[in-house]
């Protein structure tokens, strides 16, 4: 039976409600030359939940993405093989073929291997998350020849994310000659404000996902990296803690990494439990303590383990590096949020760490409480906010300018560096 295939772009759009209700927060701040005009198209509002996300696809700033770097065709020929797949088995085969392809093919792309497919930057993450969406949709709009209950679809699409993350193709060397390090990068996010917006972790990720790297005291590293979504739905089902569980064992180093504010780098000195309600990119906001399992035995606070004294004196690059110590608490005792510079009092309740209280902040929070809860007191690992990737002044139209694209290499390089002086301090 043939797939029937479904046009999402002329019924379905996004909201950027959400979005504009609610302050940003200087972690999650768009460029500074604000939303371009194509980023401004008011398309009927959306329900949140997964069709907001994918319905972006049909604007035109992502078709132009997807074009100018060959990734226009990773949906169509997905959606051609799944026609072929004559039972479960054979469906799952294909998604992970096509998820793990897809993964293999941003990373060679951003590491120079293989053709570019198009005028657009190698380093650029936007093609690997626009075409992403493609593949989730033809999944979810697939109608296969054989019985397919709605958990089986949902068990596709979880391969289907988590192989077209990293997530599966995680592979360290043998032996103890070389370090290991773990990195973790996140998706786009603050689409409805600028379409246009790139995620410099993600870069930074696509450009070290399996490289070596000389390291400050003349030993080398291995990094493996891993993306995650920005949805906090993901979170609260444990997808971090399913990813690094089996890893953190296995490595000498790890660092979450995520876009924070504009001009610095900051080391995070502290995470807090705490969820504070910005919209994801399903245009879904929550608010409250950071689910986790075992509720009772989960602290307000978690702290860096990473050696941020000898990141912050070490030159790393252009952009200035901060120790981040400040934190927003309830007191002990207390009932209104109080800003503290340098970190938390005892018996206080979280409502921002260093990093926030968006996701940023949840996955440092969730990477350390996993290191503490598996006893790994001695491994070193915390959270990196890179700066925010912004368009050249003026440019409120082009995917792409001059100025973005130094910063994104900058940035990629600096990430590089402060890895390799956290991993020379191991």
């Amino acid at each position: 039976m043939s797939r029937i295939r479904t046009t999402l772009g002329a019924v379905l759009a996004v909201s950027a409600l959400a979005l504009t209700t609610a302050a940003a927060p200087a972690w999650a701040t768009p460029t500074a030359s604000g939303p371009s005009s194509r980023a401004a198209e008011a398309p009927a509002a959306l329900p949140p939940g997964p069709a907001a996300e994918e319905a972006r696809l049909d604007r035109a700033v992502p078709q132009e993405i997807l074009r100018r770097s060959g990734f226009d065709t990773v949906a169509p020929r997905f959606a051609d093989a799944l026609d072929g797949a004559g039972s479960y088995g054979e469906a799952e085969r294909t998604v992970v073929r096509h998820a793990s392809g897809l993964w293999r093919r941003a990373v060679d792309r951003a590491q120079g291997r293989g053709p570019a497919g198009g005028d657009l930057a190698r380093d650029d993450d936007r093609p690997l998350y626009w075409a992403r969406l493609g593949m989730t949709r033809e999944l979810r709009a697939w109608q296969p020849g054989f019985g397919l209950t709605d958990e089986a679809r949902a068990r596709l699409l979880d391969r289907l994310e988590s192989a077209s993350r990293g997530q599966e193709s995680v592979r360290f060397p043998a032996g103890r000659g070389v370090k290991r390090v773990m990195m973790t990068g996140f998706d786009p996010f603050t689409l409805d404000r600028d379409i246009r917006i790139s995620n410099p972790s993600g870069a930074a990720a696509l450009a070290l996902d399996g490289t070596f790297l000389r390291t400050a005291d003349g030993s080398w590293a291995r990094v493996e990296v891993v993306v995650f979504p920005v949805r906090w739905r993901d979170f609260a089902d444990g997808a971090v803690e399913r990813t690094l569980r089996a890893q953190l064992p296995r490595v000498d180093l790890f660092t979450t990494v995520s876009q924070g504010r504009v001009g610095r780098f900051d080391i995070e000195r502290f995470n807090g439990a705490w969820r504070g309600g910005f919209p994801d990119n399903e245009n879904v906001s929550r608010t409250g303590l950071v689910p986790v399992d075992d509720p009772a035995a989960q602290p307000q606070w978690t702290a860096t383990s990473l050696p941020y004294r000898e990141i912050v004196a070490a030159y790393t690059g252009d952009f200035p590096v901060y120790d981040n110590t400040q934190v927003t608490e309830v007191p002990a005792g207390g009932t209104a949020p109080v800003v503290r510079a340098d970190g938390p009092t005892a018996g206080s309740a979280a409502r921002a760490g260093g990093g926030g209280d968006y996701l940023s902040n949840e996955i440092a929070y969730r990477a350390t409480l996993l290191r503490d809860r598996l006893g790994l007191d001695r491994l070193p690992g915390g959270h990196v906010h890179t700066p925010v990737l912004r368009f050249g002044q003026g440019n409120t139209e082009a995917v792409t300018d001059p100025e973005f694209l130094r910063n994104r290499a900058a940035i990629t390089a600096q990430v590089r560096a402060i890895i390799a002086v956290a991993a020379a301090a191991r």
